[in-house]
């Protein structure tokens, strides 16, 4: 048969991709050799370019060289293994080597249009490009920031309207430590558009690039791609079944996807994450996410931990811990689960990230999520309809679910954490019920020994801003915990830990690009630690397009062009020479967004970074 005149040349299918992965795979093996480009190009005489193009099959080679390439590593190139680059309508039905190679890994002519997000870092990189061109030869629509955002665009305003138009988030997941805000921001953005959604879109569909399936996400990411089934990458022989396991499941209905999850895959590449609710840790050699309570990383504030566990161990105790993001609430909040957990206590984490935008849709639905969550991570069978009577109200069913059948069924205190309850602020006519109640709970058990076995933390970021009683309020009662910043010696001995034998000015010289804020401190500290930067080059890259704290800086300047009033406070803050007054709502959330200090009823700059990064980016903004 002629080749069609609009012929690009050939690229493999995914069977003939395998083949060649599989055989360049062991050839290097067997080699002891890294099987670069240049060395199969000394192996098989066929050019470097020309490899690299039938690899990553973006463009069509000559069908000779392909058939150099695969004779030089003693395979035989058959008609299933290859096809037109140039894969159209007219070619899929009239040419039987492309009708073959299209009908292998999608028979369903369904349409779809996915996001696929990668890293621009290798291998997860060209993994996304092979994705994006075995899903764009069959017809669907591919978005990638590579390919679809240009030099000027606003990256959120793009990534959200991908992620609005798309059926599918193809997620590609590297090792904890390469894991971004700016990834857990996609994955955050796509949970909350399924809550909005009757069809639960977009399907995330997360591939591990690089990164075990038994090694831990960090915090964010565990709580959002809860009980979400995961693929693995582990070497280019994957590529190919992981490809074609996509077209496959890109073709079947959605519904076999959300209500099937077991038969996802047939070559068992897939496996469900574990059923236990992420615990409020991440991995303790990482920068970005909680510290583990076993990591050597921690860094303690005497006498606060301390403090706190002689409280939790006390009947009544409540505990309130409050500072801006990214400052070690959630960490302190898991030693303190950890302490009680060791006492014999039973302990129940709830990050209300995990909540689904339903839940909030009324007080009843929310009482009820509460305490069917509590009474699952319990092992406790669901009771709520023995306990659950319209004529006495939510709070009381709920407060009688507690009294009458979860705290009689245990035999030790039950330390109840309650993460990020700021979510639920947004909800006013939620919260002022439930925080009040969390206040009855509290006044129940100076009373009656049934609620002496209640403990409870309490962890945000902003002030309380929702009108309540005073006697109503659990936010002037237990102990009040205001996490501060790290002091210089907390600094030097981070530093130590990260094998830095710095001395003090060293300190000092981080601390004026950085302050105390232990986040950015540690940022500094894994990547000097690594090499990737000496501590002289971070003033002069801290706030580059490249440099290391990019992503944290693009996130914060995200969050103040979502609202015009804080971007207009932070620019007067980071415009002045000494503190600026602002509104106290507004002060409040910049405060909670880690971006300022408040003193009194003024506010600076958190630190150097930030008023230098905000001075240059806000300023466009109107």
């Amino acid at each position: 048969m002629l080749k069609s005149k609009r012929d690009r040349g050939r690229i493999l299918t995914a069977s003939g991709l395998k083949k060649l992965n599989e055989a360049l795979q062991e050839w290097s093996d067997r080699h002891n050799i890294r099987g670069t480009l240049t060395e199969i190009e000394a192996e098989s005489g066929v050019g470097a370019d020309t490899v690299s193009k039938i690899k990553q099959g973006r463009e069509g080679a000559d069908l000779s060289k392909i058939r150099q390439l695969f004779a030089a590593f003693e395979m035989t190139l058959a008609t299933s293994d290859h096809r037109s680059a140039k894969l159209e309508e007219s070619e899929n039905f009239d040419d039987p080597e492309n009708l073959s190679a299209a009908g292998e890994t999608a028979s369903s002519s369904r349409i779809v249009k996915i996001f696929v997000s990668y890293r621009s870092a290798e291998p997860d990189r060209e993994l996304g490009k092979q994705l994006e061109t075995a899903l764009s030869a069959i017809g669907h629509t591919v978005f990638t920031a590579e390919n679809n955002i240009r030099l000027g665009d606003n990256w959120f305003d793009r990534i959200n309207l991908f992620l609005q138009e798309c059926d599918y988030l193809l997620l590609l997941l590297p090792p904890t430590g390469n894991q971004s805000e700016l990834l857990t921001y996609q994955v955050q953005q796509a949970k909350e558009l399924q809550d909005s959604r009757p069809d639960r879109k977009p399907i995330i569909l997360p591939i591990r690039v690089g990164f075990p399936l038994n090694a831990p996400l960090n915090h964010d990411l565990r709580g959002y791609l809860y009980r979400i089934k995961q693929r693995e990458w582990k070497t280019t022989a994957d590529t190919p079944i992981i490809i074609e396991e996509v077209l496959n499941l890109l073709a079947e209905k959605p519904a076999l996807f959300t209500e099937q999850t077991e038969d996802l895959t047939r070559k068992q590449l897939l496996e469900i994450s574990s059923d236990e609710i992420p615990l409020p840790a991440a991995e303790p050699e990482l920068p970005g996410g909680q510290v583990d309570v076993a990591s050597q990383f921690y860094v303690e504030r005497p006498p606060i931990e301390e403090r706190c566990y002689q409280t939790i161990v006390q009947p009544s105790a409540l505990i309130r811990i409050k500072a801006p993001r990214q400052m070690g609430k959630t960490s302190l909040m898991a030693r303190i689960l950890h302490h009680g957990a060791r006492q014999g206590y039973c302990t129940v984490p709830l990050t209300f990230q995990l909540v689904d935008k339903g839940v909030f849709a009324n007080l009843d639905k929310f009482l009820k999520w509460f305490c069917a969550y509590v009474g699952r991570e319990l092992h406790l069978p669901n009771q709520l309809d023995d306990y659950w009577d319209e004529i006495f109200g939510s709070k009381v069913n709920c407060k009688d679910y507690f009294e009458k059948y979860i705290l009689p069924q245990i035999d030790s205190p039950l330390i109840l954490g309650l993460d990020e309850i700021d979510r639920v602020f947004q909800y006013p006519d939620i919260a002022e019920d439930f925080l009040g109640l969390l206040r009855a709970w509290h006044e129940e058990s100076k009373r009656r020994d049934i609620w002496k076995k209640l403990r409870l933390i309490v962890v945000h970021s902003t002030e309380v801003y929702i009108p309540m009683n005073i006697n109503q309020s659990p936010f002037n009662v237990g102990l009040p915990v205001d996490l501060p910043e790290f002091n210089s010696q907390q600094i030097q001995d981070l530093a130590a830990r990260h094998n830095l034998n710095w001395s003090e000015a060293e300190v000092e010289n981080l601390m004026a690009i950085v302050g105390g804020h232990p986040y950015l401190v540690r940022v500094a500290l894994y990547h000097i630690s690594r090499s990737d930067l000496a501590l002289d080059e971070l003033k002069e890259t801290a706030i580059a397009d490249a440099g290391i704290y990019s992503d944290h800086l693009r996130r914060q300047l995200w969050n103040l062009e979502e609202y015009p009033e804080l971007a207009q406070g932070m620019r007067e803050i980071v415009a002045a020479d000494s503190p600026v007054q602002l509104k106290a709502m507004q002060a409040f959330k910049l405060d909670s967004l880690g971006l300022v200090k408040l003193q009194g009823n003024e506010c600076v700059p958190r630190c150097e970074l930030y008023r230098q990064y905000f001075r240059s980016h806000l300023s466009a903004i109107v």
